[in-house]
């Protein structure tokens, strides 16, 4: 009877703790340097790169590839709003993880499936997102307008394996060198308060 008792009530603790974390899906650009920077993050528990914006079907990387799918490259960041909070969590994505002002491209990739956007899953997601967009737009923190959409999360498709983890898999690779680890060094720049290591 004890064991049970014990078990129920870890079962209890755990799942409050799971229940604590929240989600919010990003993308901006190829969503290698995404996971990369949110997976140097305090707070942010789990990073996973895949899609979101199109149909099942078509989410796989050589379809959202062609740009014709309504994907977008994209990240889940599930995080625990006792360390970091949304705020801050879409700072970084407009402040460091990308540039938001760029159309359907980022760096040297280019095509729909490289758009800014924040695909929300509630009301409040979304209010989040239109206020900071709106206190950088009064800030004039960019000389061009954001170009960030606000899109409803349908659902989100998690990417191939070889995907997952892919800067940290592959440090020397050219295309991380030159367009991911600068997106991580801003973080640790711009928000040395939130930056891990590892």
């Amino acid at each position: 009877m004890f064991r049970v008792l014990l078990f129920s009530v870890i079962f209890a603790i755990t799942s409050q703790a799971y229940a604590a974390d929240e989600k919010i899906v990003l993308a901006g650009g190829c969503f290698w340097g995404m996971e990369a920077v949110y997976r140097h993050v305090n707070g942010v528990k789990e990073v996973m790169p895949g899609y979101a914006g199109g149909e099942a079907s078509t989410a796989h990387y050589e379809m959202v590839g062609t740009g014709k799918t309504g994907h977008a490259e994209a990240v889940e960041v599930i995080y625990d709003p006792a360390q970091i909070n949304l705020e801050q969590i879409l700072k970084i994505y407009f402040l460091a993880a990308h540039n938001p002002t760029e159309l359907n491209y980022q760096t040297p990739d280019h095509g729909t499936q490289y758009r800014s956007a924040i695909f929300y899953s509630d009301e409040e997601q979304k209010k989040a997102a239109q206020d900071m967009i709106g206190k950088l737009t009064n800030n004039k923190a960019f000389s061009k307008p954001i170009v960030t959409t606000l899109e409803p999360l349908k659902q989100f498709y998690p990417a191939e394996e070889y995907h997952r983890n892919y800067a940290a898999l592959n440090p020397y690779s050219p295309y991380i060198i030159m367009y991911d680890k600068p997106r991580v060094q801003n973080v640790k720049q711009y928000f040395p308060e939130l930056y891990r290591d590892k």
